[in-house]
């Protein structure tokens, strides 16, 4: 297969991935974006999957970054939760490529389903503290490593299921859940690309490009939730759960 792209092409790619940045950084759920557009420029599906790791690190650093600064997050409070999700991404990946993800893919969307929904009408969702449902020490140790395995395993949405899941299991506001979802992804993203990287499935020049436009893109992304706080962040969840949804049943 010729693997050679035109510029016309690229710039496109570069584009689609300063918006999925932008949405990553906000909600997640940008490789919605992302894969298919990759997909749709005849690029493989392995070499997408890890080109889109590849770029969506580069997003993830980003808002990161902004996030430490503005003080949002702290990574050393959450270093055991970024060890345990670096190891289950990094078991996801290498489980992706000895099985079909069939079984998971089947469940999925009756999760993205619940999220949805409980962000929808959950009231006054991540506004303030509420009583946590489980342990820090559970959430670090058991939710983050499962949550990164489903990023290396499928991947769409990772950054959501961080965020809603510290507010749903942590009680915690939804702004600083969101931050450490950054912080998170950032570790699945990085073990998760390593493997693809040792397989020879990446593009290079794609995703060299395509980091320029996720990482402009999550830059403004993160910065809009710092200042846009819960209304923001909620109503982007939701239309994001919808298109997860729409793409899992009719795609």
């Amino acid at each position: 297969m010729d693997l050679t792209f035109s510029l016309e092409i690229i710039l496109m790619l570069t584009a689609v991935a300063a918006l999925a940045g932008f949405i990553d950084a906000i909600a997640g759920g940008g490789g919605l974006l992302t894969i298919p557009a990759m997909l749709l420029a005849n690029i493989p599906p392995v070499l997408t999957l890890g080109t889109n790791k590849l770029q969506a690190a580069s997003g993830a650093l980003a808002a990161s970054i902004t996030m430490i600064r503005k003080g949002v997050v702290k990574p050393q409070r959450i270093k055991v939760a970024i060890i345990a999700a670096f190891i289950g991404s990094v078991i996801g990946t290498i489980a992706v490529q000895m099985s079909p993800p069939d079984l998971l893919e089947k469940v999925i969307p009756f999760l993205i389903a619940a999220i949805g929904i409980y962000t929808l009408f959950a009231p006054r969702l991540g506004e303030v503290e509420a009583a946590p449902r489980i342990s820090e020490s559970k959430w670090q140790k058991v939710v983050a490593p499962l949550i990164g395995f489903y990023d290396g395993y499928i991947g769409p949405g990772t950054g959501m299921f961080f965020a809603l899941g510290n507010v749903a299991l942590r009680g915690r506001q939804i702004i600083e859940a969101t931050g450490a979802a950054k912080v998170l992804n950032l570790s699945t993203n990085i073990g998760s690309l390593i493997f693809f990287i040792l397989g020879g499935n990446v593009l290079w020049k794609v995703g060299l490009a395509m980091m320029v436009g996720q990482t402009i893109g999550a830059y403004f992304g993160s910065h809009m939730v710092v200042k846009g706080g819960s209304k923001l962040i909620r109503p982007v969840i939701v239309l994001v759960c919808l298109a997860m949804l729409t793409k899992y049943v009719f795609g």
